[in-house]
């Protein structure tokens, strides 16, 4: 059952592409069915999963194995741990909510659901990958959409329209206009995020593609490899940095990170929840399946590289996101920067820190994916995303601001929601080898809550500006469903962390074992038992 419910959970968005392709654009309600139909669909089937997963067996389960090629070593094998359940939900429920969050649109919107299922399931089947074939498979699958989903249904930034050559004469739809650094156009962003994945991805490649020629086995079953593959010397350090740096670019660390604001600010709402949510997880999630698993020993030699650079990322992207006045840049650089937190709990290799990255992962998903939800909201009723313009719309959208206020609240870790246990989880088990770092990201909460209390008050309080007077809130089920999934999760698994914590710990504590080759600490106890 657990078996047939994880492959549902990948193939029920491809199969609603698929069948969105033969419905006739014009019946868009239909189309718009079909779509939560098949979301709904794989976000059951992944909550099963999750629940069913056992965590006293732990390792990986509900395996499937299909053969592909022989010869070459490859086939079809999913499963999940410990770290992939979660994720897989995750990715699950934040396609869900953008189903009903996209549905105003009207341009093209069997196309666009289209993009959407298909970006959704190429993150589930990097999740559930056992494969590195496979998982490179997916993990280049999602970039085709993005940049679709982008470059079509996209929305220039501020300043765009003003944009001109030095003669005068307007150049946004010119060549030389997407490749100008300093373009707000969607086309620029669209062109940016692939770029730079891209690039990310041949060095993630040649990683792989060593891997495979040097293990004294030709297969890409991450399984055997693991257990038979061992590298060494200068080979295992080129390996391991080509995939580490190759994977932090989606992830993204500094200084690889300025493709994703930029994608942030660019997308509609939906393709931000999932770009944020879990696209953004791809890169961690890589690292851990690939460098962790494969490369242990390298790993705990070279991993203090990501602890200097999350210092970076949590400050810079941090004051970025403070100064800045467009809502979608001030998410998107919060998002960059609170990527430093996993990264600094990934660094530790203790076994209280990785498993509060691992929480934090699912947890960052819920919180961001609500904020641009509602980021998305203001914009298409105000038609602007400029926090200097905008004011007083708790008048008009009371729902919308309480759940924003919730939204932040989650962000900056206040207990009751699952960030506040991730959170105390990277802090704590980060002190004893990065005390520095743990010094840092605690001030980078402060400043956390100082750009989202800055953009809640003037998006929401003061006066009225006439960009808000025919703004309405959310209401019925579509508007609301959404919010209101995002928002029990993160409360739920905040206050009953009982079960999510056992399922990451029963794969993090044997992952960092085989790391540091030495049985449990006393400090690897059931936090909860």
């Amino acid at each position: 059952m657990g078996t047939a419910a994880l492959l549902t959970s990948l193939f029920a968005p491809f199969f609603g592409a698929v069948v969105l392709l033969f419905v006739p654009n014009r019946q868009a309600l239909l189309v718009r069915l079909i779509a939560a139909g098949a979301a709904g669909l794989s976000l059951l089937a992944s909550l099963y999963v999750f629940l069913a997963y056992d965590p006293a067996q732990a390792g990986f389960q509900f395996i499937s194995r299909f053969p592909w090629s022989e010869e070459l070593g490859i086939a079809f094998q999913v499963g999940v741990d410990g770290i992939g359940a979660p994720l897989v939900f995750a990715s699950a429920i934040l396609l869900f909510a953008g189903i009903f969050i996209s549905w105003h649109i009207t341009d093209r919107t069997k196309e666009f659901y289209i993009f959407l299922l298909i970006l959704a399931a190429a993150t589930i089947g990097v999740f559930m990958s056992l494969d590195l074939f496979f998982l490179y498979f997916f993990y280049e699958m999602s970039v085709l959409p993005m940049y679709l989903l982008l470059g079509v249904w996209g929305s220039h930034t501020k300043g765009y329209l003003e944009m001109t050559d030095p003669e005068g004469l307007k150049k946004r739809d010119s060549v030389a206009f997407i490749f100008n650094f300093a373009a707000n156009s969607k086309e620029y962003a669209a062109m940016k995020l692939t770029l730079f994945l891209s690039a990310g991805a041949v060095f993630a490649l040649m990683g792989i593609l060593l891997i495979y020629h040097f293990s004294p086995v030709q297969t890409f079953d991450i399984l055997v490899l693991r257990e038979q593959a061992k590298f060494d010397g200068p080979l295992a350090t080129i390996i391991w940095l080509l995939v580490f740096f190759g994977f932090a670019s989606i992830a993204p660390i500094w200084p690889l990170h300025s493709w994703s604001p930029v994608g942030h600010a660019a997308a509609p709402a939906a393709t931000s929840m999932l770009h944020a949510g879990v696209l953004m997880k791809l890169g961690h999630f890589s690292i851990i399946r690939v460098a962790y698993e494969i490369l242990p020993e390298t790993t705990r030699e070279l991993m203090p590289i990501a602890a200097i650079l999350c210092i970076f990322s949590i400050i810079y992207g941090g004051f970025v996101a403070y100064f800045a006045k467009d809502t979608k840049y001030v998410i998107g650089y919060s998002s960059s920067s609170h990527m430093g937190y996993v990264f600094l709990g990934m660094a530790a290799l203790d076994y209280i820190s990785l498993t509060g990255a691992v929480i934090y992962m699912f947890a960052h998903a819920l919180a961001t994916g609500m904020l641009f939800a509602m980021a998305g909201w203001v914009y298409d009723q105000t038609h602007t995303r400029d926090i200097p313009s905008l004011g007083g719309l708790v008048e008009r959208m009371p729902f919308v601001a309480g759940c924003f206020i919730i939204a932040c609240m989650a962000s900056i870790g206040m207990p009751g929601t699952v960030n506040f246990i991730a959170e105390i989880m990277i802090i704590v088990g980060s002190w004893e080898k990065y005390p520095l770092q743990v010094i840092v990201a605690i001030l980078g909460i402060v400043l956390t809550m100082a750009y989202l209390f800055r953009m809640m008050r003037g998006l929401f309080y003061g006066s009225l500006t006439a960009e808000g007077v025919h703004a309405h809130d959310a209401v019925g089920v579509v508007n609301r469903l959404p919010l209101l999934l995002m928002i029990g999760c993160s409360i739920f698994f905040g206050i009953f962390p009982v079960h999510f914590y056992n399922i990451v710990r029963s794969t993090v504590e044997p992952l960092l074992n085989r790391i540091h080759h030495v049985a449990p600490l006393i400090s690897q106890q059931n936090l909860f038992p």
